[in-house]
């Protein structure tokens, strides 16, 4: 399965916290087989909150694009396509980040692992 990582869930393996997801997320990550990916929109996402002070980082912020891809998850870019999407059905949130993270998984045939009860309930994310 081609799985797209929350931001939340990247912060929790970064951060050596994957014992505080969910059981499900936790076995669906350790299947083998499964293909991991990461939209660069949660990098920005991380950078943003990183410079307001409201996210503290164990690894530097530059350190981060090299740390995902040596753990074998593989980058999505954000490109035009994502940028106009228009994702079925209209997910009930308004954040765009989440909105693009969606908008990616319908367009690249990904399912989108979270615990944001905003998404839990959208049909391109997986249900743990």
């Amino acid at each position: 399965m081609r799985l797209l990582l929350d931001t939340h869930v990247l912060l929790a393996l970064i951060e050596r916290r994957s014992a505080t997801l969910p059981a499900g997320i936790e076995s669906l990550l350790q299947e083998p087989g499964n293909e991991h990916h990461l939209s660069v929109a949660s990098l920005w996402e991380i950078a943003i909150k990183w410079r307001l002070g409201k996210l503290k980082l164990r690894p530097s912020l530059s350190a981060l694009p090299e740390l995902v891809r040596a753990v074998g998850i593989q980058m999505v870019a954000i490109n035009e396509r994502h940028a106009v999407a228009v994702v079925e059905p209209e997910p009930v949130t308004r954040d765009p980040f989440d909105r693009l993270l969606l908008a990616q998984c319908q367009i690249e045939g990904l399912r989108l692992v979270t615990f944001d009860r905003a998404l839990l309930g959208h049909r391109l994310a997986f249900k743990v």
